[in-house]
């Protein structure tokens, strides 16, 4: 029974009345430069990696987006596709904490220009931007993730 209080506690204590900002100061590093929906939309010549999960990125994903996955991220596919150390990488995950880790080891294998999605797909929905399903077809579904992490996206369909 403590465990469990305890638990929800902690649970609670994670993700209530957090920003977007508190919830990336919490579990990020900084390790790997913001960009912002803003500055990510201006932006040209780009190669833009959806670190989420393969359900995820079905259900909706910002167009163009290279689905290169979170837990089977492949570092050889990387390589053999993407042989241009200098190119712009943006990499971007529901609120940017997966796609740092995975900015940070493409930093680690040698390319320079590696930018995490601040907020992620949630704040690219949130300010309005499209997103698209697998068959790139614009739609209002952005998966939540969980349902902790899913009170961050406050525009669009919640899919679970």
């Amino acid at each position: 029974m403590k465990k469990t209080i305890l638990l929800l506690f902690i649970s609670i204590n994670c993700y209530s009345q957090k920003t977007i900002s508190e919830i990336l100061n919490q579990f990020n590093k900084k390790s790997v430069n913001y960009i912002s929906v803003n500055e990510l939309k201006e932006k040209q010549n780009i190669i833009l990696f959806d670190t989420r999960e393969y359900g995820e990125f079905m259900t909706s994903h910002i167009e163009n987006a290279e689905f290169v996955g979170f837990k089977k991220f492949s570092e050889k596919k990387i390589k053999q596709n993407y042989k241009n150390l200098n190119a712009i990488i943006v990499v971007y995950c529901s609120l940017g904490v997966r796609s740092e880790k995975i900015g940070e080891k493409l930093l680690r294998m040698g390319y320079k220009n590696v930018f995490n999605l601040y907020g992620g797909i949630f704040e690219w929905k949130n300010q309005n931007q499209p997103v698209y399903d697998s068959e790139n077809h614009e739609t209002e579904n952005v998966h939540g993730f969980s349902k902790e992490w899913s009170i961050y996206l406050l525009k669009g369909k919640k899919v679970f």
